[in-house]
This record gives structure tokens, sequence and C-alpha cells, in this order.
């Protein structure tokens, strides 16, 4: 039986780590991506939708051209938006806008998700990948950390109101993990202020959270439900704040 998935933000970074990683040998991954030349290079099983995944009419694009290629099995929530903005020197406005850019794609994912799984009667599993900020916040996070944290708490009342229905609902929480945005700022100084900020000494490969992230859509995960996962090397319980000011 070929099982089908979702990815969002599936081009780059983590989200094309999780795409390679639950192709396996048979199943198809729908990709959706907001910029096509990051889906350039998908494989043969790796469908791409070109869109905003936060745009209800492209999730359930999606979730179509999932359930036609195979039988929808999970779905991840993974694009993200990242900008900064501050109370005290943004508008209103913008704070509330970020807030709901990145909130917004983690609700319309799950919702498409929940009423594609109850429609055809299977059992589903979702991911949202949130992020240590979501607890640890840090100076100048705030929409990024707001966001994220409500985005721990849909995870949380998903699980519940339809775990009966045979649907889980996890999320995992990286730290500092080395994608292209992370190469392209990279200078040593970083390196090893991030190296003092991870316990392990080190950031994450996209590849070791992609290898969370699928393990929670397996059958292996299959009495997990409404857990967030830290896949930060033990940054948060560690607690160094970066930007610490007196």
């Amino acid at each position: 039986m070929t099982l089908s998935y979702v990815v969002t933000g599936g081009g780059r970074g983590i989200g094309r780590a999780v795409v390679e990683r639950l192709l396996g040998d048979r199943n198809v991954v729908v990709a959706v991506e907001r910029d096509k030349d990051a889906l350039d290079r998908a494989g043969p099983r790796v469908v791409p939708v070109i869109g905003d995944a936060a745009d209800e009419e492209v999730a359930a694009w999606a979730a179509d051209l999932a359930q036609e290629s195979g039988t929808l099995a999970g779905w991840v929530n993974n694009a993200a938006v990242f900008r900064d903005a501050s109370v005290h020197s943004s508008p209103i406005s913008e704070v509330r806008a970020l807030i709901a850019a990145n909130l917004d794609l983690a609700v319309v994912g799950c919702a498409t998700a929940v009423r594609h799984f109850l429609e055809a009667g299977t059992p589903g599993a979702i991911v949202n990948v949130t992020s240590h900020q979501a607890t640890r916040a840090v100076p100048g996070s705030l929409p990024y950390s707001t966001a994220k944290a409500a985005t721990e708490g849909l995870t949380r009342a998903l699980a519940v109101e339809y775990g009966r229905h045979g649907i889980r609902v996890n999320a995992v929480a990286p730290g500092s993990v080395a994608t292209g945005r992370y190469e392209e700022q990279r200078t040593p100084e970083m390196e090893a202020e991030l190296a003092r900020l991870h316990p392990l000494g080190r950031v994450a490969t996209p590849a070791e959270v992609a290898s969370v992230v699928a393990h929670l859509l397996s059958p292996d995960a299959a009495f997990v439900n409404g857990a967030t996962i830290p896949v930060d090397g033990g940054r948060t319980v560690l607690g160094l704040d970066p930007e610490a000011r007196e």
C-alpha cells in the first residue's frame, strides 16, 4: 500500500529533510512551497504544490493530491515566517500580523488534515514543527515565540479532541539547526556561541530533526499523542540566554 504525506515548507532545510525521510521506497510526499525553485530537484514521488500553506485552498489542494497518490497518513506543518519585532518599536498591527502569519500556517494545516482524515475514515498523524523559543524566548522574538507557544497549545487541544478518531497530533521543538539560513549567517563566533548553548556542543542537522518527525508519524509512535518533543541537544534544559541583559 502506498502511503502519502503532506509537508509544508518542503523545499528547504528541515522540510526538505522530512520529505526525503518520508519517501522511503514507495511513499509519495506532497511538498507545499512558496518558492518553486526550491523544488526544482524534487524526485518523481515528490508532488509540488506552489503556494502559501496558510491559504485554505492551497492546503485543500495538497490534501486532495495526497489522497489521489495513496492513503493520506500524515501531515507535517513545517512552514514558518522568520521576522522579529518588538512591541515598543514596531506597530502593533505588524506584531499581530507576524503572530498570525506563523499560527495560521499550523491552524490551516491541522484543520485540513483533520477534515480529510475524518472524511476518509482513516487514522492519521500530524506533526507541528515549533521551536525551543516556544518556552525559551529571546529578545526580539515575541511574534515567533508567541505563535510557536500557541502552536504547542493547538497540538495538545487537537490531540484531546480527535484522539478518539485515531488522529494523533504531536510537535517537535528544534533548537538551532544547520539549515541554509544558518549557513548564510554563520561566523566562527556564532558557531562557538551556539556550541556553548547546546550541551551536545553543536547545532542539529536537518536530518536529525526529520528522523524524530518521521518517528512521530510512524506506527512505532502509535501511543504518543499531544506531546512536544524537544530536538535541541539539551538547549532548553540548559536554559542559557544568548541575549541575556542586566
